[in-house]
């Protein structure tokens, strides 16, 4: 089996099982959840196909959605974040996504963040409106993805540095 293919499998199983029977027993103050399966979406390598791509984002959030019993939600933000990807990689990484070259483990720290950051947070901005679904409940839909993006964005991070295969 191809490496790369066998990595994003088990990222794929791994991100999948840890957010199911992990992350999703975490609540913090009643709203702050994490929800770190979007990482197999931020990490999928950007020379693949993109078809393919939008799929597995399906299926990856529909699974989560089969064990949260959300409702579709988790696969609807996901893949708007699959298909906007492309264009939240053009403004994090510039010229390196232009000549499609990215390798997380060795671009610079500040953009993998803003890239992160904006992954994440539009993610959560579209679950988060899309399980409230009032626009009279704003603030709840703007309180609930600021303290989960958070949340999120630390986890990811601390899950990219800890397993980042760094060649010294």
């Amino acid at each position: 089996m191809n490496s790369v293919l066998s990595i994003n499998s088990i990222r794929f199983l791994v991100l999948i099982l840890t957010q199911v029977l992990i992350c999703s027993q975490i609540i913090f103050f009643g709203y702050i959840n994490p929800y770190i399966y979007i990482l197999f979406i931020i990490l999928y390598p950007v020379k693949n196909n993109r078809s393919l791509f939008i799929f597995l984002s399906f299926l990856l959030g529909l699974i989560v959605d089969l064990f949260l019993d959300s409702g579709g939600i988790h696969a609807a933000s996901s893949v708007f974040i699959a298909y906007a990807r492309p264009i939240v990689l053009k403004f994090s990484f510039g010229m390196i996504y232009q000549h499609q070259s990215i390798k997380f483990d060795s671009v610079d720290f500040g953009a993998k963040l803003s890239y992160i950051t904006i992954m994440v947070a539009v993610h959560h901005i579209i679950l988060f409106s899309l399980e409230i679904f009032s626009i009279s409940k704003i603030i709840l839909i703007l309180q609930k993805s600021l303290f989960s993006s958070i949340f999120t964005i630390i986890l990811c991070v601390l899950i990219t540095i800890i397993f980042s295969r760094k060649s010294k």
